[in-house]
Parts: structure tokens; C-alpha cells; sequence
């Protein structure tokens, strides 16, 4: 299949012209990155967002290497002398590896099997007869011919049991049946799952007597039962109802199948067919499994980056726990450690008159207007003491619940450690909780985003896959919200379009020898830096306090031309960008007729002018702000039919958990989101959402509480 042939299927899979299928991998074939082509490339691709580039980029790659794959197969079979015109088509043709491999599989080399033993024994063409004879009698008769006692073959019957294994074979390497008995597999199938010993106690139990259809089973059960099979706790099986596959096995004969014949269908249904179509089917379970999961994991991810930042508060950071204490650390506005410290609230220590002093001399101290707490080990004890300190304060101090997942991951980094040579892990960790409360997304590009804690099974996907999809989701995380050069980390920085790490340890090794960039353009002067880097990268930095105001908003240099136009046109100056008068005028712009007029794309200039109605925005700040608290709640305060506002920490498949401010989050069931039937949880909720729930059961001893976003009268609560 020619490149061509390539553009038209994934432009059918994906429903976009084969004409924007074709740009959008020219583009990426020349070295632009996916955010800028969904940002800056609009007008070429037909406005193609990042998801869509991505699934192009995605089975584009698959068709190359199936292109590869096919090319290589042709030549393997041709070295056998067996290809023909018919197969080399259906070669040809085949748009999935697996197809294109079950075309292979008769051709492929194997170990000894008990057909090419029968082969060697000369009953291939006692095998061909079978397929010709009808009657039974003739056929033994026939078998009797081929007893060769120096091959092996003694009897008539061991000759018949060679040519029904070699027409086993060959039944089982049919590409059309594997075909059709994987289908049905899928189609009709169940999972069963036993357990090796029932009276074993695990997390598993509910699996320990358990059947569900192959095509319904959800992904967060189907990883379930691998990890219980992986672990030795589960024994698991893909059964189906054989008499369709058999009756369908036998139309592969030329004639009315006799006895023989029958018996060479099932046997090779029951020792060939069905254990192998039983592991892809597996096997492809597992990989949907995977990649619902991945999604979920990614789609967290994304959500908990995008958290709205709180700026411009000094924060005091609380690392809590037990024995070694809880970690003070003090940032400012600006993110800069002032002060660290220890205190001693929690056992064993219980040094709470000297804790409490210590958090109340930093309180008059330092202007500190939100406490962070961390929401590991000790958290709920913390947050007791702390919600007690901050009453005898003389102003209003609230604290927040701060997820902690790879705090402790980042601050035994190298990275940490080059940030805060002087400090230990403990205390570093406790800057780390207080920096994700005033900019989630540039504290926690410094952590690797298996770690964060939104995921689901997530050890028990492809980790390269899930790797490369986190990847991808922070790379389009901090190029939608765009980064300031002045103050962005090299850790930031190495996210943005086009950066490499090494580019973004220059830019800030540039910064800290010269000082401030005060233009876009002083970036080409960062060594390895190049043309095309900057033209990836420079969209996406921001520079808030240079001299051209276009300089902190998304609009490309290559634009400014555009802007100038613009600007012109309107009768406005540079220097009034953002104020009322210009903002009115863009606002009754006739977009399609000015786009004309600047010469440029009616995409691009729709990009432009909500860059400068908004000059300098946070797309953030559109989202709800952090649930901000300054009273504790225990468990033990909990009553079914108790209304509470939570914020949500983690969405998967059959729900979402959400912190109501105790020692575990609450689960929210997915029957519990909506009146109406909801198929994904995130159809509903996403992380960081600030939710109403009700309380529909408390379990004290477990520490579980059951919630609804359904108010308790319409909930059934028997």
C-alpha cells in the first residue's frame, strides 16, 4: 500500500479528509511538534485539535510498520516458493497485523508438530484423499495402503490419525476460520474466573466464582482478574459454546464431512484453534483494558495539572507525619523558600504547646494567608492540630488538603537535590506541598507523572504506553496554559514545544548570567537554540514585562504583521491593547471580512483577537478555585443524609473519590452520579471538580464512606 492508499484509511477510520490526514503528517514530517500544528497550523489542517493529530500520528505509524511487516512477509514466502498472485493480494489488502499474520501463519517456520511428523511419514497425500472419499469403509481400506512399518506407521488407524493431524493443521492455519472463531469468541464468549483455593481470604473474593462476557467486562475488572491470575490467586479460562464453531469448521471440507473428517474438526478446534484464539482474545481484552485505563490515568492527569493556580499568597507547606515530625516550610508569593522548620504535634512525640507556638510565631512572622497540608501519613491528626492553631490566629488563615502523590518521589530527585542542596527530603517535600497549592502545573512537571496518584491499575499496563501518553498529556497541559521565561524552571521549561532539556537549561542559565529576557527575540541568542526550535517554541513562552505587550499573549511572532494590520484597522495603538475602547472595537469585528484584509486565515485571526481581549490570561482561572477549609471533620461527625461539598481527587471506571476532609476520600458509585444512566464517570465529573454530595453510608471500623451526587430523598437508603 502506497503512502496515498495510507492517507485514505486513516482519513476513513478517523472521518477527516484525506486531504488534512495528508498535511497534518507532512507537517510532523518536517519536524513540527503536535501543539504547534493544533495551535499555529489551523488554516492547513482544517483545525484539527491535539487529540486528533495524535490518533493520525498514531495510525499512521501503525500502517508504516504493517507496510514493513508486509513487505518483509512477501519476501519470506517468496523465498519458500509459495507465493501466488491470489495470496500476494490478500497480502496486500490486509489493513490489521493480525489479519496479515494469520495470512502468514501456514508459511511461518515451526518446531516439529504432529502433522509435519505425519508429513514426514508420506501420509500428506492420504490426507488429500480424505478430503475426496466418502465412504468409510474405502477410506480404511485406503489407510491400509500407507502402513510402512520402517516410517513408523504400523497400522492403518495410525495412518488415518497422520493425515487427520495434517488436516488439523491446515484447518487451524485458515486465515478466513481463525477469523471468524476469534469474532465469535468476542461475540459470544465469557471469562471465568476460579480460585486455586476458595478458602483462601484476598481482595480477589468477589472473582473467586465469577463469569462475564467477554465484549462487556469493564477494564478495571478485567486488570483485576489478570493481576489475581498473575498473582496465583485466580485460575482463568475464555469459554464458548463449541457446536456453532464445529458445524462452521466442517464447511471448510469440499464435501459432507464424514467421521474422519468430523474428528479431524474438532481436534483441531480443541488442541489448535481454541487455545491460541483463546490467549489473542485474552490478550486483545487486555489491551482495551489497558488502554481505557491509560485513557483514564491521562484524562486525570490532564485535570489535576490544569488545577487553577492560587497566586500571589505566601503559603506555609505541612509535610505530616509521626515519628520524625511534621515539616514546616514557609514560600512566598513568588514561590521562594523563607523558612523551614519541624514540629511535634503527633505521637509519639505529642509536643503540642511547643508545636503550637512554633505554627503562631511563623503565623505573626510571616503575612502566611493559606496552610497547605499534605494528605499522607498523620494528615487527619495534622490537619486537627492545625485547624486549632489557626483559631487563635488574629485574622483569617484557612488550610487546604493538598494531594501529596510523588512529593516524596520529587524530593529525593536529582532535581531536588540541585534545588535544595541544603535541606533533607522530609523538608523539601513540604516546599514541593506548598508550591502545588500556587501553581499545580510547574511544581508538578518536576515529578514523573506515573506518581501523582490519579490513575487506576496503572502497574499493570504497558508501562512504555503509559509513559508516552503522560508524556504527551504534560507537553499539552503546559503548552495551553504557555510558560513564563522569566521564571519558568528547567523542568517546566523542557515541556514546551520544541525545547529539549538541554535548550531549557540554557535558557535558564541564560537568564540567571544576563538577567530578565525582556523580548521574545532575545531568545535566538540561547545557544542551541535554532531557527526552527524557536519557531516550535516561541508561541507557547511568555514574556510579561518586555517591551512588546504581544510578547506575554499566544500570538506567534510569525503573526504580529497580522496584529499590526489589526491594529490599524481598528485605529488603535499597541500600548491600548487590553483596554475597554479596544476591546469593543475587536469585539464587533466582522471576522471573515478583516481576515481578508490582513491576509491571513480566518482561524488564526479568531486566535488573535481573544488573544487581545485577554492579554496575559491564565486559562486556568476559569476553573474552580481549591475547596478551602477552616474546621476538621471526622468520621465520626458523619450521618446518612448529610450534605457536604468535596472536592474530587481520582475518576475511574465505576465512579470517583472525593475528599469531604477525612482520612480517606469517600467513594461516589457511578449509579450514584446521576438520575440518568451515565456510561463514564467523566462524563460527569473530572479532577479537581468541587462537587455537592450526600453521605448514603458510613462504615467506621473500614474507614469507607459511601456518597451520592443524588440528594438523599431521591436515594433509596435501605
Amino acid at each position: 500500500m502506497d503512502r496515498q492508499q495510507m492517507f485514505q484509511i486513516v482519513a476513513g477510520e478517523l472521518s477527516l479528509k484525506v486531504s488534512q490526514v495528508k498535511t497534518s503528517v507532512e507537517l510532523m514530517e518536517e519536524g513540527n511538534t503536535i501543539p504547534f500544528i493544533a495551535r499555529y497550523r489551523k488554516e492547513r489542517t482544517g483545525e484539527l485539535d491535539e487529540e486528533q493529530l495524535r490518533e493520525i500520528e498514531e495510525r499512521f505509524q501503525y500502517l508504516s510498520q504493517l507496510n514493513k511487516r508486509k513487505e518483509e512477509i512477501i519476501r519470506l514466502i517468496d523465498d519458500q516458493g509459495k507465493l501466488t498472485d491470489e495470496l500476494k493480494q490478500k497480502i496486500d489488502q490486509s489493513t490489521r497485523l493480525q489479519e496479515l499474520e494469520d495470512l502468514y501463519l501456514p508459511y511461518r517456520p515451526k518446531r516439529k508438530t504432529r502433522a509435519s511428523i505425519a508429513k514426514e511419514k508420506g501420509l500428506e497425500p492420504l490426507a488429500k484423499q480424505l478430503l475426496r472419499l466418502t465412504d468409510e469403509q474405502e477410506i480404511e481400506e485406503t489407510a491400509s495402503e500407507y502402513i510402512n512399518e520402517e516410517l513408523g506407521v504400523e497400522t492403518a488407524e495410525m495412518a488415518l490419525q497422520g493425515a487427520m493431524d495434517i488436516l488439523a493443521e491446515e484447518l487451524s492455519e485458515d486465515a478466513e476460520i481463525r477469523k471468524w472463531v476469534r469474532e465469535y469468541t468476542w461475540k459470544t464468549g465469557l471469562l471465568v474466573s476460579k480460585a486455586k483455593d476458595p478458602e483462601q481470604r484476598s481482595v480477589y473474593e468477589m472473582y473467586y466464582d465469577y463469569s462475564e462476557p467477554v465484549h462487556k467486562m469493564p477494564s478495571h475488572r478485567v486488570l483485576a482478574v489478570n493481576r489475581g491470575e498473575r498473582e496465583e490467586i485466580l485460575k482463568v479460562k475464555i469459554t464458548v459454546e463449541e457446536e456453532p464453531i464445529l458445524r462452521r469448521l466442517e464447511k471448510w471440507f469440499p464435501s459432507r464431512p464424514h467421521t474422519f473428517l468430523k474428528q479431524a474438526a474438532q481436534d483441531s478446534y480443541k488442541r489448535l484453534i481454541a487455545p491460541s484464539i483463546e490467549r489473542e482474545v485474552h490478550a486483545a481484552m487486555t489491551e482495551q483494558a489497558e488502554e481505557q485505563a491509560i485513557h483514564i490515568f491521562a484524562e486525570n492527569l490532564r485535570h489535576l495539572l490544569l488545577q487553577p493556580p492560587i497566586p500571589g499568597k505566601m503559603v506555609l507547606g505541612v509535610d505530616p507525619a509521626y515519628r520524625t515530625g511534621c515539616k514546616l516550610a514557609v514560600v512566598d508569593d513568588t514561590g521562594k523558600l523563607l523558612h523551614v522548620d519541624v514540629i511535634y504535634p503527633t505521637p509519639p512525640q505529642n509536643k503540642i504547646g511547643e508545636s503550637k507556638q512554633k505554627v503562631l510565631d511563623l503565623l505573626a512572622q510571616y503575612p502566611i494567608e493559606i496552610v497547605a497540608i499534605g494528605n499522607g501519613t498523620a494528615s487527619r491528626e495534622t490537619e486537627s492540630f492545625i485547624a486549632g492553631v489557626i483559631k487563635e490566629a488574629n485574622r483569617p488563615i484557612h488550610y487546604v488538603i493538598v494531594n501529596e502523590a510523588g512529593a516524596s518521589v520529587y524530593s529525593a530527585s536529582k532535581l531536588a537535590k540541585e534545588e535544595f542542596p541544603d535541606l533533607d527530603a522530609a523538608r523539601r517535600s513540604a516546599v514541593s506541598i506548598a508550591r502545588r497549592l500556587q501553581d499545580p502545573l510547574a511544581e508538578l512537571v518536576k515529578i514523573d507523572p506515573k506518581s501523582v496518584g490519579v490513575g487506576q491499575y496503572q502497574h499493570d499496563v504497558s508501562q512504555k504506553k503509559l509513559s508516552e501518553s503522560l508524556t504527551n498529556v504534560v507537553e499539552s497541559a503546559v503548552n495551553y496554559v504557555g510558560v513564563d521565561v522569566n521564571t519558568a524552571s528547567p523542568a517546566l521549561l523542557q515541556y514546551v514545544s520544541g525545547v529539549s532539556a538541554s535548550v531549557a537549561k540554557n535558557i535558564v542559565k541564560r537568564r540567571e548570567d544576563v538577567g530578565r529576557f525582556k523580548s521574545r527575540d532575545e531568545l535566538k541568542e540561547v545557544p542551541r537554540l535554532g531557527a526552527k526550535t524557536y519557531e516550535q517554541c516561541i508561541g507557547f513562552l511568555r514574556i510579561n514585562e518586555g517591551g512588546n505587550p504581544l510578547d506575554k499573549t499566544p500570538i506567534h511572532p510569525e503573526s504580529y504583521s497580522v496584529v499590526k494590520q489589526l491594529l490599524t484597522l481598528l485605529g488603535m495603538t499597541a500600548d491600548q491593547i487590553g483596554t475597554e475602547e479596544c476591546n469593543q472595537r475587536l469585539r464587533q469585528l466582522n471576522v471573515e471580512e478583516t481576515a481578508q484584509k490582513c491576509n491571513c486565515g480566518v482561524p488564526t485571526l479568531r486566535d488573535i483577537i481573544e488573544a487581545l481581549l485577554r492579554p496575559g490570561r491564565d486559562p486556568r482561572e476559569e476553573l474552580p478555585a481549591p475547596l478551602l477549609r477552616s474546621d476538621v471533620l471526622k468520621i465520626e461527625d458523619l450521618h446518612v443524609g448529610m450534605h457536604l461539598q468535596g472536592t474530587v481527587r481520582n475518576v475511574v471506571d465505576f465512579g470517583a473519590f472525593v475528599d469531604i476532609g477525612l482520612k480517606n476520600d469517600g467513594l461516589v458509585h457511578i449509579s450514584k452520579m446521576s438520575e440518568k444512566f451515565v456510561k463514564n464517570p467523566m462524563d460527569v465529573v473530572t479532577v479537581g471538580d468541587i462537587v455537592d454530595v450526600w453521605v448514603i453510608n458510613v462504615d467506621v471500623e473500614r474507614e469507607r464512606v459511601g456518597l451520592s451526587m443524588l440528594p438523599v430523598k431521591q436515594e433509596s437508603l435501605a
